[in-house]
């Protein structure tokens, strides 16, 4: 089988009359195989109608992940906020999925904060984590709005065993392999057997799913830094090995926009310029 090209609705061009050229459409490339029949789509016809929402990648088949299998109801948008600076921040100890560390005052403006920032915007329904630094977070920010505040458990923190309330430094000196290994090789870190990071791709999976499978077209999402860099590579397709390679600042925002096959373009990461000025985010 051979194929050529055909050049369609093309003309020589002229230099002299190039002003007017530039306001037509550039010729347009089909490729049509030798034995295909008259009635055959070109390449050109498919890639019109299979426009994809990532980046109009035409004809990219598997550019993003499905993170659902089956077909939406409607696009999606989700906007996931990590909570704002807690107790054990501020003392530099490792939170994990405790619930002993609590919002600071510093923290409950920070979420005034993305508050105000995210006023303008309409959100059909707000999940949160039930752990009270993301919980407290979650109240302060969705005051004033109508819709539902869920807490789900797929949004939980990971849970990091021992190390959790240990101050940095004395986890390191204590527990000197684990730790380096929590900072440097996450996806290998483990406690007789269980990977914390293998886990929370397995909850951040299950989050998604619940959040996009929710009746509605925007949502807002409150949870913690690990589960953060969890979703976002999730959506991504990113393995546990690119855990450190995302950073979430407290109060920091991140916007997906989802087709209705699931899959997820990252229209934002980390945004915080709300944290440093009256910055209002639209739509």
């Amino acid at each position: 089988m051979s194929c050529k090209a055909l050049l369609c609705s093309t003309s020589v061009y002229d230099f002299k009359r190039l002003p007017k050229l530039q306001t037509q459409r550039p010729p347009t490339l089909q490729i049509r195989c030798s034995n295909s029949s008259p009635d055959t789509p070109s390449i050109t016809e498919k890639l019109e109608h299979e426009a994809s929402m990532t980046g109009a990648a035409y004809d990219f088949n598997r550019a993003t992940t499905s993170l659902t299998r089956k077909l939406l109801s409607s696009p999606k948008k989700v906007t996931l906020v990590r909570h704002g600076l807690s107790s054990w921040n501020q003392e530099s100890r490792i939170q994990g999925s405790s619930n002993l560390s609590v919002l600071t005052e510093t923290g409950v403006r920070q979420a005034e904060r993305c508050r105000e920032a995210l006023a303008n915007i309409y959100f059909d329904q707000c999940f949160s984590s039930p752990i009270c630094r993301a919980k407290s977070t979650a109240e302060v920010i969705w005051q004033g709005r109508e819709g539902p505040l869920v807490f789900l458990d797929s949004l939980e923190e990971a849970h990091l065993f021992f190390l959790e309330g240990m101050k940095n430094v004395d986890a390191r000196r204590e527990y000197p392999k684990e730790y380096i290994t929590w900072r440097e090789d996450p996806a290998n870190f483990n406690v007789n057997g269980v990977y914390p990071l293998q886990k929370i791709w397995a909850t951040a999976s299950e989050a998604w799913r619940e959040i996009l499978y929710t009746p509605g077209e925007h949502f807002l999402v409150i949870t913690h830094k690990s589960i953060l860099r969890a979703l976002i590579c999730t959506a991504l397709g990113l393995s546990p090995e690119r855990f450190r390679a995302i950073d979430v600042n407290n109060g920091g925002i991140t916007v997906f926009k989802f087709n209705t096959r699931g899959e997820a373009m990252l229209q934002s990461l980390n945004m915080t310029a709300h944290m440093y000025s009256n910055h209002i985010y639209l739509n």
